[in-house]
C-alpha cells in the first residue's frame, strides 16, 4: 500500500529577479504532520524559477521517503499549479526544463496539484525566507526542526564524518531534513540511483561485459571574456560578459576541430552569454541546434563577482578561508560547490536519459566541468582545486549502462595552437 503525502512548496525573489530561495515541507496526508523539510538559497533568480525549484525540492524530499507514494502538491502559485496540471501552456523557455524535471521525479499519475491561498502556505513561505536570509548572511540553510530519522539515507549520513556521504544525503534540490515516517515508507527506501551525488561503483577495466554504446559528454569550457585573462571571478551572479575577440577566435578553432572529428550529435549550453555564443559558433559549424540547460550554469560567486583572488582575500578573508576549507561554504550572497554539484548531477542525469548512446557537446564553465570530472572519478570535493581548465579547452567523459563512468580526456587545448607552433 502506498503512502500518501502532501507537499507544500514556495519560492521567492527579493527584486524579481534578485536574491532568491525556496522552501518546501512534506506532510503525512493522514495526520497533517510535517515529515520532511527542504530549503535553499539559489542566488539570482525570478519568483517563478524559485517556485519551480521549491516544487522540485519538495517532490524529491517526498520521493526520498517513499518513491511509490501518492502526492498532493499544494502551492499558492497559480502559474505553477496550472502549468503542472496541464491546463496552461509553458511558454517561457526557462520554465520548461524545470517543469520537465518536476514531472520526472515521480511516475505519471502519482502527483496531483491544488492551488491554495498564500495564508495557507505559510510554512513553505517561512522556509523560503529563512533560506534567503541564510544566503544573504553567507550561510547554508539548516532545518531548525529535530526529526527522528528511520531507515533513510539521511540517517546513515548523520552518523558519518564523510562529507561525500553527507552530500549524498541531501536531495538534488536542497538540504532536506527527513522525519519519522510510516513503516511502509521505511521498508521501501529510495533506490541508490536517486542519490545524485552517489559515486559509481568500481569496475575492473578490461574485464567488464559489453555494455553497448556509451553516452559521451564532450565538455567544453567557453571561450575567453574580458575577465578571463584578468583571472576575475565570473559566475552566474555577475555581469554575464560576452566573448572577447580572442574568445570568438577560440570558439571558431574549437568548432573546426570538432567538425573534423565528426562525432558530436547534439549541442547543449549553459544559459550564460559566453557559453551560448561559444555553443552557437560550434553548432553553426556542425549544422546542429543549441539546447539550453540551466543546471550547467556557473557557480554564483555572490559578493566576489568581478574580483580577483587577491581582492577577495583582502575584502572577504573569512569567506575565502571557509570556502577553501569546505565545499559547503559559500561566498557572501553566493553558492557553495556542494550546491553546484547537486544541480550539475541532476542536469547530468537528465541529459544522459535524453541522449543515451550519443555524443553530446556540453558548453559550460570551470566548476560544472570539474564537477562532472570529479563525480566520474569518485574524487573528493577538494579535487576541484587541483584541476587546471583553460578557456575553450575540451574534456570528455563516457557513461556506461551499468552506471560507471570513464574520464577519456581532460583540458585538451591542442586545437588552439597556432599553425606552425
Amino acid at each position: 500500500m502506498s503512502n500518501r503525502f502532501v507537499v507544500e512548496a514556495d519560492g521567492g525573489s527579493r527584486g524579481n529577479p534578485g536574491p532568491a530561495g525556496y522552501g518546501a515541507v512534506v506532510r503525512d496526508a493522514a495526520s497533517g504532520e510535517p515529515i520532511a523539510e527542504a530549503a535553499e538559497y539559489i542566488g539570482h533568480a525570478t519568483n517563478n524559477v524559485a517556485e519551480y525549484r521549491g516544487l522540485i525540492a519538495g517532490l524529491r524530499a517526498a520521493h526520498g521517503i517513499d518513491p511509490r507514494a501518492d502526492v498532493l502538491v499544494r502551492m499558492d502559485s497559480k502559474l505553477v499549479v496550472e502549468q503542472m496540471s496541464g491546463r496552461w501552456r509553458i511558454k517561457h523557455p526557462d520554465m520548461r526544463p524545470l517543469a520537465a524535471e518536476a514531472k520526472a521525479v515521480f511516475p505519471p499519475g502519482r502527483v496531483t496539484y491544488e492551488w491554495i491561498p498564500r495564508e495557507k502556505n505559510k510554512y513553505a513561505d517561512r522556509l523560503a525566507n529563512e533560506a534567503m536570509d541564510a544566503g544573504k548572511a553567507g550561510r547554508v540553510w539548516k532545518s531548525k526542526q529535530t526529526f527522528a530519522v528511520l531507515g533513510s539515507t539521511a540517517a546513515s549520513a548523520a552518523e558519518s564524518d564523510d562529507p561525500l556521504a553527507e552530500a549524498a544525503a541531501e536531495t538534488s534540490a536542497g538540504a532536506v531534513s527527513a522525519a519519522t515516517v510510516p513503516a511502509a515508507a521505511v521498508a521501501r527506501p529510495a533506490p541508490a540511483a536517486e542519490e545524485p551525488l552517489a559515486e559509481p561503483p568500481p569496475v575492473a577495466v578490461g574485464w567488464a561485459p559489453d555494455l553497448g554504446t556509451p553516452t559521451t559528454f564532450v565538455l567544453m569550457r567557453h571561450g575567453e571574456t574580458a575577465l578571463t585573462p584578468e583571472k576575475r571571478f565570473s559566475g552566474s551572479g555577475g555581469s554575464d560578459p560576452d566573448l572577447s575577440d580572442k574568445g570568438r577566435w577560440q570558439a571558431e578553432r574549437t568548432a573546426a576541430a570538432l567538425a573534423a572529428r565528426g562525432t558530436v550529435q547534439a549541442v547543449v549550453s549553459s544559459p550564460l552569454a559566453r557559453c551560448r555564443q561559444t555553443a552557437q559558433t560550434v553548432a553553426d559549424r556542425l549544422g546542429l541546434e543549441v539546447r539550453i540547460e540551466d543546471g550547467l550554469r556557473e557557480t554564483d560567486f555572490g559578493a566576489w563577482e568581478g574580483l580577483t583572488f587577491a581582492e577577495v582575500k583582502d575584502k572577504y578573508p573569512a569567506d575565502l578561508e571557509a570556502w577553501l576549507a569546505s565545499s559547503k561554504a559559500a561566498p557572501t550572497g553566493g553558492e557553495s560547490f556542494a550546491s553546484v554539484a547537486r544541480r550539475v548531477s541532476v542536469a547530468r542525469d537528465k541529459l544522459l536519459a535524453r541522449h543515451s548512446g550519443r555524443t553530446v557537446l556540453l558548453v559550460t564553465h570551470v566548476t560544472p566541468v570539474k564537477t562532472l570530472v570529479r563525480l566520474a572519478l569518485g574524487a573528493p570535493p577538494e579535487s576541484l582545486f587541483r584541476m587546471e581548465l583553460s578557456a575553450a579547452s575540451v574534456s570528455a567523459v563516457q557513461y556506461y549502462a551499468d552506471g560507471n563512468a570513464s574520464l577519456r580526456l581532460l583540458n585538451d587545448t591542442s586545437h588552439l595552437r597556432q599553425p606552425g607552433a
